[in-house]
This record gives structure tokens, C-alpha cells and sequence, in this order.
């Protein structure tokens, strides 16, 4: 299923469409040039905004759950994209430990685990799913909604090695984005792979630095197809020492929603465009939707009720918000019956694998739709996966789209890839 556009006459994105249908060899071979500099990371899901007049990123999650809300048609595709990336980095693997997060009593995400799973099994690896739940010390079986099982063992670790009872993988994948911290039993696992990195976790990794690398990824690549940077990259900055419940840093919210509004009405000024413009107030850190807000105006940071302050103060693992990122806000002109909607685009390696529609029938094209109410249209085999059709009209092949779609989720993977290799402890410094 294919969400229809708003106004689809006419519009940058449609020419944004045509341009990188037109430019798709270069492109291609742009994206084998920086693989062969940069390792992709393991794996990633990118959230997009199509607002018509610009199509961009506005979260990259490198811990990507939601694997059972993409389409069975996908899973050959992402069989074959876990064999590429297993190969690479541990091509005798026998078995691999996939680590989930802690709230393991959430039925759709241990079915995102289930689905993980069975597409490790199929690249020919053993999948034991060891969970950091202390209150877990006996193997645990739980049934699934579809009729079937999923088992959680507790981890055993030795000196050098983590793994399950009788179960010593060499590589471990985290499906945990590390929120609450490093578990003790995931440090100095020097023996074995580690995937996603431990840097990768939002201990360590803010969105702001993401959107840094991302910037230096789109400058290059819009002079490339010949397009105003603009048009592929949100702008943003970034605030520190916030504590919303105490109101510090109010000035400095104000001041930064400020600054990228400004900015925002000079590019809608140059492109005679009518919206009204906002930013999306995020924590730094984090993911799930939580801690996001979206601001049309300076004077609503200084104005916040106790219910908002008490929202935007702590997200998920009760980790405390003291960094927030400012970022435009774009509207989304896609519609699934009515109801409004977002891509979000899955890969594995280097690889597009799927992907699916958030959608949410209570919330405006201006509001955050990843909230509760929240649910996912995966996006059909023959829609995804058809080669491209230069020759139709834009914005109205599902192949096309697509594929747009895609291009932009590749390019915040290597942004990802360069973000990892700036925050990586032991790279060298020169």
C-alpha cells in the first residue's frame, strides 16, 4: 500500500524524485566509494518527513526494533543482507547472542525479537536470546501471539566471554540501545564481536552529533544530484545543562528555537512556501518518541505547564533529559486513509531491506506521530522491491518513491557510520 500525496502536481520533492531517478548510476557508485572508506553499522532504521517541499531524516535508531511490522516478502532480502554482513566480520560464525532490551514483557517487541531471529537462523546461525533481566535465572518460555515461542535464557559470563548455558558465540548483537547504561556483564568482551559498538548506545551517542555527520554527508552528495542541501537535511542545534523541571536553560531554548525558526522562514521566504514553520524539541538522548515536543514559537519555552516539564524531563529508563536537540520541524503531506504518515526505512549492512508506515489517525502532519495510538502499514513486496520506472510521472510509482525513500536512509547510514568512527574509544588519533 502506497500513502497518496498531498497536492502531488507539482513540487520540490517531485523534482527531488526525478533528479535522483536520473542521477541513479552516479548515485550508486557514490555510495560503493564510501562503503569502501566506512563500515556501515549493523544495522539501522531511519524515521523520514516528506513535507513536499523537502524530504530528510529526522531519527536514525541503530538499535532498530520493530522487525515484525515489515513485510514477509521482506525477509529474503534481509536473510541475504545478514549473510553479507555476518561474512564480513566473522565469517566461521556457528552462533550468534541476541541481547534484547529489559522490558521483555512488551508482546510486539518480543515478536520483533522472534522475527530477528528467524532471520539469523535462515543466514545459518544458531540464536540463543540472552536478556540482562536479573529476575530472569531460569530459561523462560513465552508464547507469542501467532502461535509462536520465543526463548529468554539468562547470560552467563565467564572471564573474557559472554554467551547462555552450554552456548559460546563469537558474535553478540545488541537489540538494546543501552539507555540505562553498560551492563557490567557487556564490558571487556575483548574475545568476541560486539554489534552495534557499545559507542553506538545512548550513553554515549547524541543526536546532534549524528545530524553533524549527517550535515557533512549531504553537503557532498546535494552538489552531486545538484540540489540545495536544503531540501535533504533538517536544521538544528543543540542545548546543554537543561533541566526542565528546575527551568534552567529556558533562555537558552528560547534563544536556539529562535535561531532555526529564522533560518526556517528564510528558506520557506525563497521558496514561496505558506507553511507555518516549527521545531521539534527532542532530547539528545534517547529514542521511543519520548521526551519530543514541537514548538511554533520562542515564547512557548518559557511558558511550559508542569505536565509538559514532567514529560520532557525523563525519558526512557527513567534517564534524566540534560541535552536537547532543536530541530526543524517538517510536515508531512503523506496520508494513509485520511490518516497521517511517515516511512520508516530498514537496513541491514549497507542494505534496504524493507520498511513500513508509522501512521496515527489522531495526530496532524505538524505533530510526532511515534506516540501512542501509533500503527505500522508495511510496505508490500511488489511495491518495495520492483525496479525502478524513470519514465512514469513523479509521485506516482510505488517503486520510485521507494527508492527516493531509500536513497535518503542510506545517507543517514553513512552519516551513522561517520558518527561511530568519530566516537569510537579506540580509533587512532592522528
Amino acid at each position: 500500500m502506497i500513502p497518496h500525496l498531498i497536492s502531488t502536481e507539482s513540487g520540490p520533492v517531485l523534482e527531488l524524485e526525478q533528479r535522483i531517478l536520473e542521477a541513479q548510476p552516479a548515485i550508486e557508485r557514490w555510495f560503493r566509494l564510501e562503503w569502501m572508506e566506512h563500515s556501515p553499522p549493523f544495522y539501522a532504521s531511519v524515521d523520514l518527513r516528506n513535507g513536499g517541499f523537502k524530504l530528510a531524516p529526522v531519527d536514525t535508531n541503530l538499535f532498530p526494533g520493530g522487525w515484525n511490522n515489515l513485510s514477509d516478502e521482506m525477509l529474503p532480502l534481509a536473510v541475504q543482507a545478514a549473510m553479507a554482513a555476518i561474512e564480513k566480520i566473522c565469517p566461521e560464525a556457528k552462533g550468534l547472542l541476541l541481547i534484547p532490551e529489559k522490558h521483555t514483557r512488551n508482546t510486539f517487541y518480543l515478536e520483533n525479537l522472534a522475527k530477528l531471529t528467524q532471520i539469523f537462523h535462515q543466514a545459518g546461525l544458531k540464536v540463543h536470546v540472552g536478556t540482562v533481566d536479573d529476575t530472569i535465572t531460569e530459561p523462560k518460555h513465552v508464547q507469542l501471539p501467532n502461535g509462536s515461542e520465543l526463548l529468554l535464557e539468562p547470560l552467563v559470563r565467564s572471564k573474557r566471554r559472554l554467551g547462555t548455558k552450554d552456548f559460546d558465540p563469537c558474535t553478540i548483537l545488541l537489540n538494546n540501545d543501552l539507555s540505562s547504561g553498560v551492563p557490567t556483564n557487556l564490558a571487556g568482551l575483548y574475545e568476541q564481536y560486539v554489534l552495534p559498538p557499545l559507542q553506538a548506545g545512548w550513553t554515549v551517542r547524541r543526536k546532534s552529533t549524528h545530524f553533524k555527520s549527517y550535515d557533512d554527508v549531504i553537503k557532498r552528495f546535494a552538489k552531486l544530484i545538484g540540489v540545495d542541501p536544503w531540501m535533504l537535511n533538517p536544521y538544528f542545534t543543540q542545548c546543554g545543562n537543561i533541566d526542565f523541571q528546575e527551568r534552567q536553560g529556558e533562555n537558552c531554548l528560547a534563544d536556539a528555537v529562535d535561531t532555526v525558526l529564522a533560518k526556517v522562514r528564510k528558506k520557506y521566504k525563497e521558496y514561496g512556501i505558506h507553511e507555518k514553520p516549527f521545531v521539534a524539541v527532542k532530547a539528545d538522548a534517547g529514542t521511543y518518541g519520548m521526551g519530543v515536543m514541537m514548538v511554533h514559537d520562542a515564547s512557548e519555552m518559557k511558558d511550559l505547564n508542569r505536565k509538559t516539564r514532567n514529560k520532557m524531563s525523563v525519558v526512557k529508563e527513567g534517564m534524566e533529559v540534560r541535552d536537547v536537540i532543536i530541530q526543524e520541524g517538517i510536515p508531512s503531506i503523506e496520508r494513509l486513509q485520511e490518516a497521517v504518515c511517515e516511512p520508516v526505512v530498514y537496513m541491514m549492512d549497507r542494505y534496504v531491506v524493507g520498511g513500513f508506515y508509522r501512521v496515527h489517525a489522531d495526530r496532524g502532519p505538524s505533530e510526532n506521530l511515534n506516540s501512542p495510538g501509533m500503527h505500522f502499514v508495511p510496505l508490500a513486496f511488489d511495491e518495495q522491491f520492483n525496479v525502478t520506472h524513470p519514465e512514469a510521472k513523479p509521485g506516482t510509482n510505488g517503486p520510485n518513491r521507494f527508492y527516493m525513500y531509500g536513497v535518503i536512509a542510506r545517507l543517514a547510514l553513512v552519516a551513522a557510520s561517520y558518527e561511530l568512527e568519530r566516537t569510537d574509544p579506540e580509533a587512532e588519533t592522528v
